[in-house]
């Protein structure tokens, strides 16, 4: 990792932690720009994929480019799910949904506390 975590921070990404709903300043963020692994500062998704899911957590229907993240099988809490990772630094960003909105159905539930962000030069 490029810098030092916070708590939280390690919590999230290292432990594969989520943050409360709701919790996330990003999640109100409406500003154009990149979402950035808060680890590595890899671009991971653009805010033109941003969507309010209701869901309390950051939403995007894809990733930045396909490279940007990897999906793995998560059968933590009595269920099966899709985590998504940073494709570069391997941290633990959330996880992805097939119930989105076109065009891609999918639900990219991001942990806020995963992500930092980057607004695009005015």
């Amino acid at each position: 990792m490029k810098k030092t975590l916070t708590p939280e921070q390690h919590y999230i990404c290292i432990e594969c932690g989520t943050e409360p709903p709701f919790s996330s300043p990003l999640l109100q963020e409406k500003r154009p720009g990149t979402y950035q692994c808060v680890c590595c500062g890899a671009p991971l998704f653009a805010s033109a994929d941003k969507f309010d899911s209701g869901s309390g957590w950051p939403s995007f229907t894809a990733p930045i480019h396909p490279d940007a993240v990897r999906a793995l099988e998560d059968r933590s809490h009595g269920m099966i799910r899709t985590e998504v990772r940073c494709a570069q630094c391997d941290a633990h960003l959330g996880h992805v949904f097939p119930d989105g909105p076109p065009p891609t159905a999918l639900r990219y539930c991001i942990n806020g506390t995963a992500l930092q962000f980057a607004a695009d030069p005015d």
